[in-house]
């Protein structure tokens, strides 16, 4: 089985065509039954954030897959084939795996180095795990790219060059301003109690903001955020001490200590709340508007003063129309603006360092990958010598009775010895030779010259498969 990938991204496609192709958690479930159920696939998992839309699958067949993949895609996210095509990428192979090592280093984002991605790699992986549609290749794949991931981030400075979605987001709002100067002493509103949502709180609160509001369509979600950033701030004595969040905006100096309140809102009640805000951020998995340009105006001529009202949307599809970008009064900033923005200009020597990173463990990948793809032919060719000593000691026993328990243990295990050094060294040679590119031919060579069960090998497989997405569904779970 081969990796492949199909997907579009901010580099891709407009946001218009990816806001067209998000899918909503229910939809990603579905959309990994249908892959898994298509004739050349056999796993499938699907990474998908609010720039990205990508379906894996170990596929036996690579125009078949590209095809159905394709085919999937358009399908589930309500698009013709034809309007879709132009904007998908395909990997195959050692590509797919260098795109998504890449993708898990921040090299791929639309922000250079942020470290967020893993999180929704993780989460991809076990959706898949969870499904049952990952399986063994799909999981090692995954795995190692979180690892990379790590590796990436510790080995090298990009964590230095990149920044958060919420902190690039933040420092385009403000054109110039230092985010922490000009957040200081405002009123934030904050749409939506996810993980995007979380950070964006909690960026705000360090950055220090007076007041931070949370709506969310389940008001015991934005009770929970709003009660966690007050215990959080009570604990460090002000929103300003403690450790920031993994890409938020270092505190604001003389802010710890602040009388800062973050409160819970009900989603009727953003309207009132949008008369008093300062800044709104907005990440929720809604399928419409959240913030129409109706209801924006009339709190704009709600409000007091001439302070413009910053809008910052983080949500794929848009959560605030985009016709407020034309209304006075607003500063607007969503994905659309971020994705043409300069957001990649890290130091060249940490993204080429990640790049060597990458390359090297593409390398090991696929090495290992092709060594594991002979093991079960080894296996097999091992279980066929077993079958045949164990035949030719019972047909052994039954012409030469007189034997003793002793003698008939003697003569089982030279016969054993005898087969097992016979096998030693091509066994250990042929998984050397199945490293190198070009490898999988030696799995076939072997099978052909003994003559091995095609089932036999296909059961060794599925077994190493199920105790592979066993241990890793056992390594995340609490023990």
């Amino acid at each position: 089985m081969s990796v492949l990938v199909v997907g579009l991204s901010h580099r891709s496609a407009p946001v218009s065509v990816l806001e067209r192709a998000s899918l909503a958690p229910d939809a990603r479930a579905k959309l990994l039954a249908d892959a898994v159920a298509a004739a050349p696939v056999t796993e499938a998992a699907v990474l998908a954030t609010c720039n990205r839309i990508e379906l894996y699958a170990a596929v036996d067949k690579f125009h078949a897959g590209v095809a159905e993949l394709s085919t999937l895609l358009a399908q589930h996210a309500g698009a013709s084939l034809e309007e879709l095509t132009p904007h998908l990428y395909v990997h195959y192979e050692d590509r797919a795996v260098h795109h998504l090592f890449t993708v898990g280093c921040g090299l791929d984002s639309m922000v250079v180095g942020e470290g967020q991605i893993l999180g929704q790699i993780k989460e991809s992986l076990a959706l898949g795990q969870r499904l049952h549609t990952a399986g063994r290749t799909l999981n090692d794949l995954f795995q190692q790219a979180l690892r990379v991931g790590k590796r990436a981030h510790s080995e090298t400075g990009i964590d230095k060059a990149g920044q958060s979605l919420v902190s690039f987001g933040l420092a385009q709002l403000t054109a110039g301003t230092p985010v922490a100067e000009w957040v200081a002493g405002r009123r934030a509103l904050v749409i939506g109690a996810g993980s995007m949502s979380s950070l964006a709180a909690t960026t705000l609160a360090r950055a220090g903001a007076a007041e931070l509001v949370i709506a969310n369509r389940t008001y015991e979600r934005a009770e929970r955020l709003a009660a966690s950033l007050n215990a959080g701030s009570a604990v460090a004595g002000g929103w300003g001490t403690g450790s920031p969040a993994a890409g938020s905006i270092p505190a604001q100096p003389g802010s710890a200590g602040a009388a800062a309140v973050a409160r819970a809102v009900r989603v009727d009640e953003i309207a009132d709340e949008l008369v008093t805000a300062d800044v709104v951020v907005s990440c929720t998995g809604a399928t419409g508007l959240v913030l129409t340009a109706d209801e924006v105006r009339g709190a704009l001529a709600r409000r007091t003063g001439d302070t413009p009202l910053a809008l910052l949307d983080l949500a794929m599809p848009r959560d605030i129309d985009h016709a407020l970008h034309e209304t006075p009064g607003v500063r607007f900033v969503d994905i659309e603006a971020l994705a043409g923005a300069s957001a990649d200009a890290p130091m060249a020597a940490d993204v080429d360092q990640v790049r060597t990173i990458v390359a090297g463990e593409v390398d090991d990948f696929g090495a290992a990958q092709r060594a594991a793809s002979i093991t079960p032919t080894v296996v097999a060719l091992r279980t066929m010598a077993q079958d045949v000593v164990a035949g030719e000691i019972a047909r052994l026993e039954g012409r030469l009775p007189g034997l003793d328990e002793r003698q008939r243990a003697e003569v089982a295990q030279t016969v054993r010895r005898v087969v097992d050094k016979l096998l030693h060294a091509p066994t250990v040679r042929v998984k050397e030779l199945a490293a190198t590119p070009g490898g999988a031919g030696y799995a076939d060579a072997l099978r052909e010259l003994f003559d091995l069960d095609p089932a036999t090998v296909d059961a060794v497989s599925r077994a190493d498969s199920g105790r592979a997405a066993a241990s890793a569904r056992s390594e995340r779970e609490p023990s």
